[in-house]
């Protein structure tokens, strides 16, 4: 009987679980949708019972469709929305709050706060991170601070904080009869609260945000052949299953790019946008605005960092376009629409819902749409929604060349977007350098079945993953210099325009 590798990709509005073979093809995969809460303005939240139960969901209807059962799988692999944060009881499995997303900004005012204390230069040392409310660690704290009861149980050791891997781990391997309470080096890195250097909590930072240490993960490898636990034969697979590899879902997809060599970079289009450069085993700090990160560690090997550029909206732009204006009733329909004019009529769209992240790091600043005249029709706005997803990319693209020095020669994309056509074209007439998508486009779910499977020695390693990788297609520059900067220069304007929007 042929063994697979299973992969739970716990997203931003939905989880998928996909089954791989040893060629890394995709065997089946199921994908569900959950709710997006959002409480009050700039306040977004999931429920994390039901993401289990979506979890719960996936995992059976991937193995239905595959037409195997839970033996067949020799390890697990879990990827996930990064930063989103949970704190509920180890005795109950109940969560004290719903989940906070990574792009709530409610934490504003104490990132505001620990701004003014004149902390921001020793938390960008520590843990390669800008003060912001996008990471963990300012969230669990808003909790530990608003939330009833928290504060209390954390102390006596009854409440456990977890990224989304974390929680979705801690109920695979058991939950409250024994689950493993465990994440990855890539995730600890996001939560601001993890020292790079040391690959360990931070106590002078737990001290600050008043972070009890004991509710906090045990910190493991990426790729872990000692296993953070196993299914229950009486859970959800029906057998003892391995779980064994956990990747933040961009330090994943890096991984499923391949991007296993210093120089290496991937952008991958979701809900937002994130592009990531392979430093090795160098902490490269970033002076133009991006993120010091780890990328991956896999069993006893070195830690591996990358610089990275966090965007918040790119994909989500769409959706707002799609469920806010009701301009179109498929996110696929952006394309089409967009096509209906020759360029987007001198209009530009800084989508920062959420303040702007990389590489400029504004709480104060909010979306705006610049350039309208009478002449500006629907189609120059699905133009400009997909033209902002990649002058953001070129901003990050920019400010990684100015921290490392390397001049990319290629860019390889993933996630839902690339394949949007219109997009992609305009991506390399806007860098000036290809475009390049792979034949498997889930590269994050397919980065966390390599993690699981090298854990158990299901792919032999690195260089086995190397010779997975496969072109689909490349887009080159068809733009000349002078207009790709003039495009450009509109679009640092527009951005000009966002700042200074919210007061604190």
């Amino acid at each position: 009987m042929a063994k697979y590798v299973m992969a739970i990709d716990q997203g931003t509005t939905s989880t998928r679980a996909m089954i791989f073979d040893h060629e890394s093809n995709v065997v089946a995969w199921d994908q569900k949708e959950h709710e997006q809460i959002y409480p009050q303005p700039g306040w977004v939240e999931h429920n994390p019972m039901e993401i289990w139960e979506r979890t719960q969901e996936v995992v059976k209807n991937a193995l239905a469709k595959a037409g195997i059962s839970g033996s067949d799988i020799v390890a697990i692999g879990v990827t996930n929305q990064r930063e989103t944060t949970i704190v509920w009881n180890k005795r109950t499995g109940k969560p004290y709050y719903n989940a906070i997303v990574w792009q709530d900004t409610r934490t504003a005012p104490i990132c505001a706060q620990l701004q003014r204390e004149g902390y921001e230069a020793m938390y960008r040392e520590k843990t390669g991170l800008p003060i912001a409310t996008y990471f963990s660690g300012p969230k669990l704290q808003w909790i530990l601070d608003n939330v009833p009861g928290v504060r209390e149980d954390a102390e006596k050791g009854e409440a456990l904080f977890g990224n989304i891997d974390t929680w979705l781990i801690w109920w695979l391997t058991g939950g409250p009869d024994g689950g493993a309470h465990v994440t990855d080096v890539s995730n600890a890195s996001r939560t601001m609260l993890m020292n790079l250097r040391t690959l360990d909590w931070d106590d002078d930072i737990l001290k600050i945000h008043r972070i009890p240490r004991q509710m906090l993960p045990q910190i493991r490898p990426s790729s872990d052949p000692r296993f953070y636990g196993k299914t229950p034969k009486s859970g959800l697979l029906g057998a003892e299953v391995p779980v064994c590899g956990d990747l933040g879902d961009q330090q994943a997809a890096l991984v499923g790019q391949a991007g296993l060599d210093v120089g290496m970079a991937k952008n991958t289009y979701g809900t937002g946008c994130f592009l990531l450069l392979n430093t090795g085993t160098n902490i490269v700090p970033s002076k133009s605005g991006l993120l010091t990160t780890v990328a991956y560690q896999f069993g006893d090997g070195p830690c591996i960092y990358a610089l990275e550029g966090s965007i918040a909206i790119t994909g989500a732009l769409v959706q707002w376009l799609r469920d806010n204006l009701g301009l179109i009733k498929t996110s696929a329909e952006v394309e089409d629409l967009a096509r209906t004019v020759e360029d987007n009529g001198g209009i530009y769209f800084v989508p920062f819902f959420s303040g702007a992240f990389a590489p400029y790091w504004r709480l104060d600043a909010r979306g705006v749409i610049v350039g309208l005249t009478r002449y500006i029709n629907k189609g120059h706005l699905a133009r400009a929604v997909l033209e902002a997803t990649a002058y953001q990319t070129r901003d990050v693209f920019d400010a990684m060349y100015a921290d490392s020095g390397i001049r990319l020669a290629e860019l390889r994309v993933d996630g839902g977007m690339v394949r949007n056509e219109l997009l992609m074209q305009f991506q390399a007439d806007i860098l000036g350098v290809p475009v390049v998508r792979p034949v498997i486009q889930e590269t994050t779910s397919l980065g966390a079945a390599y993690a699981a499977g090298m854990a158990v020695g299901f792919w032999s390693g690195p260089e086995q993953i190397r010779q997975y990788w496969k072109e689909d297609k490349r887009w080159l520059p068809k733009m000349d210099p002078e207009t790709r900067e003039k495009l450009y220069a509109g679009w640092k304007k527009a951005v000009e325009r966002s700042f200074g929007w919210v007061e604190f």
